[in-house]
């Protein structure tokens, strides 16, 4: 495994937390020449397309039930941010130079070939 600087922390944690920024990392020359950025980078892409599923579908059951009981039903929609702390928490082992196993993603982008 090559050296995981404190740069490559850096850009991995944040690449969590702000998904936009693994889409720079890997159009960067010298950032997707990284592994460690890499990795997260794809990693985080991957979970932030499957939340956006996940809000989508949870949106709609969230729709009918707000509608059935008269919009008190609403108030689930701040439970949808909930579904971000498992990436605050990558995040942080990201800082920490370890490297995340997200369950199902990161073994689909290793059979993809994308890590």
């Amino acid at each position: 495994m090559p050296e995981v600087n404190d740069q490559d922390k850096l850009w991995a944690a944040v690449t969590w937390i702000i998904p936009i920024v693994g889409i720079v990392i890997l159009l960067v020359e010298d950032m997707k020449n990284r592994p460690f950025q890499k990795y997260h980078a794809v990693n985080s892409l991957l979970f932030a397309a499957a939340l956006v599923v996940i809000f989508i579908a949870l949106g709609i059951v969230i729709s009918i039930i707000a509608f059935v009981t008269l919009g008190f039903g609403s108030l689930l929609y701040c439970c949808l941010l909930l579904l971000w702390l498992p990436a605050l928490y990558w995040a942080f082992q990201a800082y920490q130079g370890q490297w995340v196993e997200v369950p199902m993603l990161t073994d689909f982008a290793k059979n993809q070939g994308w890590l």
